[in-house]
């Protein structure tokens, strides 16, 4: 897919065996973290990162990052639910953001950084908002707000190719996110996995 064209669906109906699929778009941190880790775990079937959620159309990393566009980095995800449900999904994310920072995650500040969540499909809106209540009320009232942005994503673009799976093209390229959690999360949480159809 070209950067600058809007992602949208296809129209066409999949047969089996294709999974059922569903999506959101996450924002978390420097998108080449985040779309790394959510590729590690069981059920994700497809990331892509782009921007999301700003006020001009196809939208270039060096406008996104001039704060002009009003956009967010994020990591569009297909998941197959049988596997990994939402509320997992959701944990997992969780487990790597801090949700009461504002535009801030790690070293990366900037509007592009705050942390959000945004459905296709507004039946998510209800467990998005248990998960972060929930997030809430075990980190306490001395830890601040949760400030998560919340909502149907509103346009998403894929970011330029040299950003898809950077991580995996430059492993040593600069992300706070812990790729090892994905891997402690995944153990951690093993029988929650739908791993057997």
């Amino acid at each position: 897919m070209e950067s600058g064209e809007p992602l949208r669906p296809t129209g066409r109906r999949r047969r089996p065996p294709w999974p059922r699929q569903e999506r959101s778009t996450w924002q978390g941190d420097c998108f080449w973290g985040m779309q790394a880790y959510l590729d590690k775990l069981p059920g994700v079937i497809e990331t892509v990162v782009g921007y999301a959620n700003g006020t001009t159309e196809a939208p270039t990393y060096e406008e996104v990052c001039s704060g002009t566009t009003h956009h967010a980095e994020t990591v569009h995800v297909t998941y197959n639910p049988k596997v990994i449900g939402l509320p997992l999904l959701l944990a997992a994310y969780l487990d790597v953001i801090d949700p009461t920072s504002v535009n801030k995650q790690g070293e990366d500040e900037g509007e592009q950084y705050r942390t959000g969540i945004w459905w296709t499909d507004d039946a998510n809106e209800a467990v998005v908002t248990a998960a972060l209540e929930q997030a809430a009320s075990a980190l306490g009232e001395d830890a601040g707000p949760v400030v998560v942005q919340v909502g149907t994503v509103q346009g998403f673009w894929p970011a330029e190719e040299y950003h898809q799976k950077y991580l995996a093209k430059d492993p040593c390229g600069y992300c706070h996110v812990n790729l090892g959690d994905a891997d402690r999360f995944v153990a951690e949480h093993q029988a929650e996995f739908g791993l057997a159809e």
